[in-house]
């Protein structure tokens, strides 16, 4: 037992040792939790009576071994590069924003009523109305729990969960009762003109698979979130806020502003992961379309550190796991892969942890 003790220790003090140096390896402190899920999951998969490296092989063969493949990875990342940004953003000034779920949900819709409503206008404004609108949908919702947060001081944690039981409520009745397409749960199909064309249609590349023009729009989403936080004299408050509220208010910053903004633009983010589905794939809204891409978003943001080119690396991982997780579901149950995830994020917490406390016991001696 004593031995076993030791053993783990030792590997948790070369955890500690790779984090250190991950300001020259930064992979370092993704690589090791994920390594370490890897292996649980493996061991599961071999008490089930299963082979993992074959289920593993399988898994990399059927994402990334064929273009189809990697394009259902990619459809499958664009989402949580939306959500990742998000909560990410949100982060930064100190907030957790679990909204992003909703926020999504109220942003696709307001993208697809867009679509469907202004069916005459031509591509050249009716994709960046589509896009303009899903960010202002998705701002607002995320400003009521920035207005919340920001006047009464209400939790965002709490505000923004009830806020996406809200938001599904809505869209809804919307879908079901405002703009019903009998014997369906979507709304109205969109305009031609506001397609975001598949890579297939035009390059040939990724056959058969939805992948689509709304990463372009995801990435430079990425840029405008590094361009605020690094650029801006807002993302420095943003920065300021997060770090030390209380520094904030010393430095006479309107600290309720920024809370609110930073919750709206968070919100932004969120509303626009819409586009992905409505404007790339189906072409209208349905309900339940996100499949917990908010959620999601949360474990992406926290693995990426709230980097924003962290969070493209990270979502497309993710991306892996959630198709990987369909390719092998006759071989294993597909839940297995959700706990990979899910221990991913755990033993990310931990290292982090770990390397806090590490680093504080340096600074004290």
């Amino acid at each position: 037992m004593i031995s076993g003790i030791n053993g783990f220790s030792r590997i948790l003090s070369f955890i500690i040792f790779l984090n250190k140096i991950k300001i020259k390896y930064g992979l370092i402190g993704i690589i090791i939790p994920v390594l370490l899920a890897v292996i649980i999951g493996g061991i599961i998969i071999y008490i089930s009576g299963k082979d993992p490296f074959i289920v593993y092989s399988i898994l990399i063969s059927n994402t990334l071994g064929n273009s189809y493949g990697i394009g259902q990875v990619l459809f499958k990342a664009t989402p949580l590069i939306f959500t990742g940004l998000s909560v990410a953003f949100a982060f930064r000034a100190g907030l957790f924003n679990i909204g992003a779920e909703g926020q999504m949900n109220i942003g696709a819709f307001a993208i697809a009523w867009i679509g469907f409503s202004f069916q005459s206008l031509p591509w050249f404004v009716l994709i960046p109305a589509s896009i303009l609108a899903g960010f202002i949908a998705g701002a607002l919702w995320g400003s009521i729990a920035g207005i919340l947060k920001a006047r009464f001081g209400s939790h965002e944690v709490i505000n923004t969960i009830m806020l996406n039981f809200i938001s599904l409520a809505i869209v809804s009745y919307l879908v079901n009762e405002v703009y019903p397409v009998p014997a369906t749960i979507h709304s109205p199909e969109i305009s031609p003109n506001a397609y975001l064309q598949r890579f297939d249609l035009f390059t040939g590349l990724f056959k058969g698979s939805p992948f689509n023009l709304s990463i372009i729009i995801s990435v430079i989403a990425c840029f405008v979130m590094y361009f605020i936080i690094k650029k801006t004299p807002l993302g420095f408050k943003i920065k300021t806020t997060g770090l030390n509220i209380n520094a904030a208010h010393y430095a006479k910053m309107n600290v309720k502003r920024i809370l609110l903004l930073s919750m709206a633009i968070s919100g932004g983010f969120a509303g626009m992961a819409g586009l992905n589905f409505v404007n790339g794939y189906k072409h209208y809204f349905e309900l339940g379309f996100s499949e917990g891409a908010g959620y999601i978003g949360i474990a992406v943001a926290l693995m990426a550190k709230n980097n924003p080119w962290g969070i493209i690396a990270v979502a497309i991982f993710f991306g892996i796991l959630e198709y990987g997780g369909l390719t092998i579901n006759t071989m294993v149950p597909k839940e297995i892969i959700t706990m990979i995830q899910a221990l991913i994020i755990i033993f990310v917490i931990i290292t982090s942890k770990f390397m806090d406390m590490k680093i504080l016991k340096n600074k004290t001696m």
